[in-house]
């Protein structure tokens, strides 16, 4: 960082809205760091409007969590340092760069290249390198890592420019990124799926222990925003976490039928997929819809990001009157309540008609508690043609 760097203090720290809490004087942010209770330490630059950087300290809770900032504002370097037991030293746990091509290009741009690096106090990293962004393929390498490179002395108050400078990779990264270097695989993206949904849409389709039968229609859904919410109705979150761009518009929900051959209970009929069908167009790609902090790199093989939910139900609803949807659907739930007639049922569950808010709720019902991946079926040119949740997960569609 440059010579003419200061610092400020704050209660706290948002990394993406690069705001924080009540600001602290010296004398109480260094007062907090003795009693190990969480403040910010803000790097600056005279004439710079954005920070140079930022560290949220919590001792107590034996985190250290850094971010780098460019002159636009966007996160091009975040770092996860934790205290060890000992409370001398600081595992470095986390770091991740981001390489934006131009000032125009939004912070978390699907496109910009990254490269993260997960480090465990064993001994070992696993670096992951995107170099086409996130719907790219990854670079992986498993590496030992000299320990050294693995751990840093915990700074005192006034020691914060000795920590690692997060706005580059370490050398021993940057080494391996060079061209011609050997060790890596080459992994699909993360953000893609491998299950080719329109297939439960064919009636007559034979997958090992399914025939799929019919689609049947489940109504339809009004998203006047343009921003579709996926997430469990009956959940308190004050917002969805997952949301989808969509064009304004109403879209048919469909649900695919397939017939399970059990060999201990026979045969059964089963709901295996519910859609919301944006355009008439062939998919191209499906692409996990991500919400808020979610990071592909940070997933492992088979796993993925979703809505959860804890009552065995998920919704496709417009996310600007999600919560007044949510509300009339309990309204609408209770015994002899005036608005029981907005309810219909569904193939997949049930519909709920949101009248004068202009939008509806469609509810589906999943095989259990947990985390269900949002879907998004894209056409070539990349808009969204669908969006799709395997409501059934003791089905194995990917056969």
């Amino acid at each position: 960082m440059p010579e003419t760097t200061y610092v400020t203090y704050e209660e706290s720290w948002n990394a993406a809205s690069r705001t924080g809490g009540r600001e602290l004087s010296a004398e109480e942010a260094r007062a907090r760091d003795a009693s190990g209770l969480p403040y910010a330490v803000i790097h600056r630059a005279p004439g710079r409007q954005v920070p140079l950087g930022a560290r949220m300290v919590a001792w107590q809770a034996g985190v250290l969590d850094t971010w780098a900032y460019d002159e636009h504002g966007r996160r091009t370097a975040e770092a996860e340092l934790r205290l060890r037991t000992d409370e001398r030293r600081l595992l470095i746990r986390r770091l991740l760069v981001r390489r934006y091509p131009d000032g125009r290009t939004a912070e978390f741009d699907m496109h910009c290249p990254r490269t993260a690096v997960d480090l465990s106090c064993d001994g070992t990293a696993r670096i992951s390198h995107q170099p086409e962004g996130m719907r790219g393929a990854s670079l992986e390498a498993e590496v030992a890592v000299a320990e050294e490179d693995l751990w840093t002395a915990r700074p005192s108050f006034d020691d914060w420019p000795a920590l690692p400078v997060v706005d580059a990779l370490p050398d021993w990264v940057a080494e391996r990124l060079l061209p011609g270097a050997s060790g890596w695989r080459r992994e699909p993206s993360r953000l893609l799926g491998s299950i080719d949904f329109d297939r439960f849409f064919r009636p007559g389709t034979r997958v090992p222990g399914l025939t799929v039968l019919d689609p049947v229609g489940c109504g339809s859904v009004r998203v006047p925003s343009g921003v579709l919410a996926v997430a469990c109705p009956q959940s308190w979150d004050e917002e969805p976490t997952i949301t989808v761009a969509v064009p304004p518009g109403t879209y048919a929900v469909k649900a695919a039928m397939v017939e399970v051959e059990n060999g201990e209970y026979g045969t059964y009929d089963e709901v295996a997929v519910v859609r919301l069908e944006i355009r008439d167009a062939p998919v191209a790609a499906w692409e996990m819809a991500l919400g808020p902090g979610h990071d592909t790199l940070r997933l492992r093989a088979g796993e993925a990001f979703g809505f959860g939910t804890d009552g065995a139900t998920g919704a496709f609803g417009d996310a600007g009157v999600w919560q007044d949807l949510r509300d009339l659907l309990e309204r609408a739930n209770w015994q002899g309540s005036p608005e029981a007639g907005r309810l219909a049922g569904s193939a997949a569950g049930m519909h709920l008609d949101g009248g004068d808010l202009g939008a509806d709720l469609a509810v589906f019902c999943t095989s259990g508690d947990g985390v269900y991946p949002v879907w998004v079926g894209r056409s070539v040119a990349g808009e969204v043609v669908c969006v799709d949740v395997q409501t059934a997960f003791e089905l194995n569609l990917d056969a």
